[in-house]
């Protein structure tokens, strides 16, 4: 077995000799070009503070849920992941993490960590429980070294600008400190209202009252409830914000009248209400007439059942890896919303979705006649070689390239992002070269168009829309 690691320059390209030609002259216009990362979940504090990365395991181990499920899945006990109690030594999840290194094979995990243990720690070595230790100390000897400061690595990994996810109730401080220190237009705020617009949620009266105190509004009643989020949201676009995010279990808009939404919120304030789920569909759409007057870009992510397992989330909190994929319907849902605002020039919808399934059959013929809508890129689950490249293949004869709104990295793994985007560009370089071999584009249109997707074209679609 090898115990070299090595990263192949042809790595995820296409295995037709013809294609795979075709494919690095492609990639080589895109390798090089900065990074746009346009949603994503690196704290802002992390860069607001710059403070050192612990160690290993918290760095690359403990905060991916990619990684901590797989080994869920084989029977290793959160807590040695560094994932509740009791608390393992960091030492101890590396090892564990190292020891099940074989896991990952054919994973889209194993890509990302290959690229960041070789370009980014200068690992050569293949984990493992012999080499564990080893690697321990080369890496934690690399995160002593000032230059791998979170504000360093904007500059190492070429990242042009980042977008952090934020709360509503955010009072912004660690992007104020941001901008005070000359980050503050590489480094924005999205809002993220959803812990106050689904009612369902055990939380929501005691985060709609903390919405109230953040915003300086009575939030008491349902007008004030709206107003708070307005001056949240006008907040959010003064510290540089150029997109909200809404994750939903589905994607119904439809709009409730302003009695019925009324008596929903004050019966929500009280305790559950079996109206909950519909004044969540109704908040998208009154999200969606916000975005059409401020401009925030509006992104939408449903089709994800939180949470699955209840009693793993009572333990251990949410993004843990319990998360589960539903099947999701666009074309109805969505039809309230595009009927009101799908042909304002102040709204921009970003569609991302975990079932491929509705590539073809919804989301593509939607961003295909909809000026206001684009398409996400394969989102989570999707976000794999295999994946990715069959989200060009069902939505590009219907919808086109310029219709989509390019990669986003969607992580909380910092060292991770450089990889993630590398792989996107070497996918879409493979489907492009593809095009070119079977004569539907020219050489020049595949390598303008590949710089696109990997640059251009998400500046553009998160770009604030006129007011």
């Amino acid at each position: 077995m090898a115990t070299t690691l090595t990263l192949h320059p042809d790595r995820a390209l296409p295995a037709d000799p013809t294609v795979r030609d075709l494919a690095r002259t492609i990639y080589a216009q895109t390798a090089s070009l900065p990074l746009v990362g346009m949603h994503g979940h690196v704290e802002a504090q992390a860069l607001a503070d710059d403070a050192p990365f612990g160690d290993p395991a918290s760095l690359l181990v403990t905060p991916d849920h990619y990684v901590t499920r797989m080994l869920y899945s084989q029977g290793v006990a959160p807590h040695r992941l560094g994932v509740g109690g009791p608390p393992a030594a960091p030492r101890d999840i590396w090892r564990t993490f190292c020891e099940h290194w074989h896991l990952f094979r054919g994973t889209p995990s194993r890509y990302w960590l290959e690229h960041e243990l070789v370009e980014v720690f200068g690992v050569t070595t293949v984990p493992s429980a012999r080499t564990a230790d080893t690697l321990y100390d080369q890496i934690s000897a690399v995160l002593d070294d000032p230059a791998f400061r979170p504000r360093a690595l904007l500059d190492r990994f070429n990242i042009e600008l980042i977008a952090t996810t934020d709360p509503a109730t955010s009072p912004l401080e660690h992007h104020t400190k941001l901008a005070a220190d000359g980050f503050g237009e590489r480094v924005v705020p999205t809002f993220r209202p959803d812990a106050v617009t689904h009612p369902a949620r055990s939380s929501w009266a005691a985060d709609v009252a903390e919405l109230g105190r953040v915003s300086g509004v009575d939030t008491g009643d349902y007008p004030g409830y709206l107003e708070a989020l307005r001056r949240r949201r006008a907040a959010f676009v003064e510290a540089g914000a150029l997109a909200t995010d809404h994750g939903h279990l589905s994607a119904d808009t439809t709009p409730l009248s302003a009695d019925e939404a009324a008596r929903i919120y004050r019966d929500a304030l009280k305790g559950p209400t079996a109206g909950a789920d519909a004044f969540s569909g109704h908040m998208l759409h009154v999200m969606a007439g916000m975005s059409a007057q401020d401009g925030l870009v509006m992104q939408l992510h449903p089709g994800v059942l939180r949470d699955h397992h209840s009693a793993s989330a009572a333990a251990y909190g949410p993004d843990r890896g319990w998360d589960i994929p539903v099947g999701t319907e666009f074309t109805r849902s969505l039809r309230p919303l595009l009927e009101d605002f799908g042909m304002h020039p102040g709204l921009r919808l970003i569609l991302f979705t975990v079932d491929e399934t509705s590539y073809s059959r919804e989301l593509a013929p939607l961003a295909g006649v909809y000026p206001s809508v684009r398409l996400g890129a394969p989102w989570w689950f999707l976000d794999s070689p295999h994946a990715m490249r069959r989200f060009r293949e069902a939505a590009t004869e219907t919808a086109g390239f310029y219709n989509t709104s390019g990669f986003v990295d969607d992580t909380r793994a910092y060292a991770s992002i450089p990889a993630r985007h590398d792989l996107s560009r070497r996918v879409d370089a493979g489907y492009l070269a593809t095009l070119v071999a079977e004569h539907r584009l020219s050489q020049e249109e595949a390598a303008q168009t590949a710089v696109d997707l990997a640059y251009h074209l998400p500046k553009l679609a998160y770009a604030r829309r006129p007011a």
